[in-house]
């Protein structure tokens, strides 16, 4: 649509109320600000659900194998070497690691919790980057022999550091003459890791291969191994491949069925919140329906005068388009800047906020992370854009064509 100069020139005009007209200019002010507020808002919401998705989604892969192969009649896997080099065999496989996984009783100074403890080859720990990368006590190449490695809040809350004995002690105990009882194994803590999500620095412990088998009784078996693919958003591609491979042997269960549940219940979330908070910027196009009506009726003898100037129905109907479609891309632009500035700099106001205030505003025991994530994902910034622009411009399709049907004759009448 080609606006004449005549026509912007009225319309800027129009935005401009003078004193009686005062009214009129707060509505379109509240519909600019409305229509701001939705679509920063809209913005800000969906960068933190992209970015707390991503997170999980690289914690989870980060420290569990894309797939995992476990035996097909369940309990370890025995002579899994010809296995593993099987699997290495497959394309777009990068690593496959033997684990030895299981639950413990963690036992310092008096004070017992549970834990998760997970037994790997010490070659294997180091070149994996989410642990290795983010040792802060301690170092990788410590872990090995007697000595592993615990998350960052399990020190925290058991008051431990490098260089501490730790005590596990097995679920299953030794049987004796007078009942079972309980297997005990000490540890030295050899490195420290935060890999910032609560569940895991909280709660797991990594055994070097050979003390995880020894401790669980496992021999020289293993009870899974975690496989590794270049591009684990493509997994069910390589899932097939390395059924096949391991087909009678094992069977295969990936991150997506792992976390299916977990996953899911992020989508649906972050599909309501998209739709709730799209309710705001249609709200607000409203109100660019409201106050082009009651400017319409305001200058009901401005349009008479046009009109018998010479003015076109089509003149008339685009002035009052552009005075409400300015409105409308002014506070969407706006909510725009607002939104990509505010999603950028989140952590950083976060932090701001709570120095200020005293209080968590993101508890990592409740959260999962320890850190607000953002990750703006430009198509849906420009999806939002649109839709923001799209629900303006038909806000004013009405208004505009009641100003260009106003018959002159009968709006002077009536002045």
């Amino acid at each position: 649509m080609i606006f004449s100069a005549f026509e912007r020139m009225v319309a800027m005009r129009y935005l401009r109320a003078r004193r009686q007209e005062g009214f009129i200019s707060v509505i379109a002010g509240f519909s600019l600000l409305g229509i701001a507020l939705g679509v920063a808002t809209l913005i800000i919401v969906m960068s933190v659900m992209n970015g707390f998705r991503a997170e999980l989604l690289g914690r989870v892969l980060g420290l569990n194998g894309h797939l995992n192969v476990y035996s097909v009649r369940g309990g370890p896997l025995p002579d899994y070497d010809p296995l593993v080099q099987r699997l290495q065999g497959v394309p777009g496989v990068v690593g496959v690691t033997p684990t030895v996984e299981g639950q413990a009783l963690v036992s310092v100074r008096g004070v017992a919790s549970g834990a998760v403890v997970r037994g790997v080859r010490p070659e294997d720990f180091r070149v994996r980057p989410t642990l290795s990368r983010n040792i802060v006590r301690g170092t990788a190449e410590a872990f090995g022999d007697d000595n592993i490695a615990i998350g960052i809040r399990m020190a925290q809350r058991l008051g431990l550091a490098v260089g501490d004995q730790m005590t596990l002690i097995a679920p299953q105990g030794n049987v004796t003459a007078f009942g079972t009882v309980p297997r005990m194994r000490s540890f030295t803590i050899g490195a420290v890791f935060d890999v910032g999500m609560f569940e895991y620095d909280n709660s797991f412990i990594f055994l070097p291969l050979p003390e995880a088998q020894a401790f669980f009784r496992t021999g020289e078996a293993v009870t899974s191994l975690e496989v590794f693919v270049s591009d684990p958003t493509r997994i069910r591609e390589a899932r097939d491949a390395i059924q096949s491979a391991v087909a009678g042997v094992g069977r295969v269960v990936d991150w997506q069925q792992s976390n299916a549940s977990f996953f899911t219940a992020l989508q649906v979330e972050r599909n309501v919140m998209f739709l709730i908070l799209s309710l705001i910027i249609t709200v607000a196009a409203f109100n660019i329906i409201s106050s082009l009506i009651m400017l319409v009726k305001d200058k009901g003898r401005d349009i008479a005068i046009l009109r018998t100037m010479g003015a076109t129905r089509g003149m008339i109907m685009r002035i009052f388009f552009l005075s409400g479609a300015s409105v409308g891309v002014a506070g969407t632009l706006l909510g725009v800047a607002l939104g990509v500035s505010f999603a950028l700099n989140i952590e950083t106001i976060r932090q701001g906020i709570q120095a200020l205030t005293g209080t968590n505003l993101f508890n990592a025991e409740i959260y999962f992370l320890s850190q607000l994530p953002a990750k703006i994902d430009w198509s849906e910034v420009v999806q939002v854009t649109l839709m923001a622009l799209g629900l303006s411009f038909a806000a004013t399709v009405y208004p505009s064509w009641r100003a260009a049907r106003l018959d002159p004759v009968e709006a002077l009448r009536y002045e």
